[in-house]
């Protein structure tokens, strides 16, 4: 009997101990730099006049609250459909200034750009991109991105 409580009493304490799952993924080095240049990434392919490819750069079940909308995009389909309308004005995106923070195996790119369009205009906004490592497909994705025109004008 006394060697079923000790048993017990140590299967109790690695229970408390042991978190609810064991699989922890390893932190993805990464650095500055290559969180910026998942801008680039993104802006290249707005480039592309595919809207497709920009929404590749998002995990499947990110938010997308866009510069020039005032609708939340949840799904694919929806960020698809904003791109596809955004992407007609030609815009190419430039950053003014941002902050960059990065933890394990997420980063967040936060700051001011501005888009220029194809007939000349442009958008001054501030931006946030929160991006997570996606081991399955062996690359950083984005998670949420919020755009806003600036508020007041300059």
């Amino acid at each position: 009997m006394q060697k079923a409580v000790v048993l017990s009493v140590a299967l109790a304490a690695a229970a408390i101990s042991t978190p609810a799952y064991s699989y922890q993924a390893a932190c993805q080095p990464t650095s500055e730099a290559e969180i910026a240049s998942l801008f680039d990434r993104w802006n290249a392919s707005l480039q592309s006049g595919q809207p497709h490819k920009v929404v590749d750069n998002y995990t499947s079940n990110s938010v997308l609250l866009p510069t020039v909308s005032n609708k939340v995009r949840l799904t694919p389909e929806e960020k698809e459909d904003y791109f596809h309308h955004f992407m007609e004005k030609k815009p190419v995106g430039k950053i003014d200034m941002r902050k960059i923070s990065i933890d394990c195996n997420t980063a967040i790119d936060t700051g001011l750009y501005t888009f220029k369009f194809g007939d000349g205009s442009q958008v001054k906004a501030r931006y946030t991109y929160t991006y997570k490592w996606d081991n399955g497909s062996k690359k950083w994705l984005i998670t949420s991105h919020h755009s806003s025109g600036m508020p007041e004008k300059n």
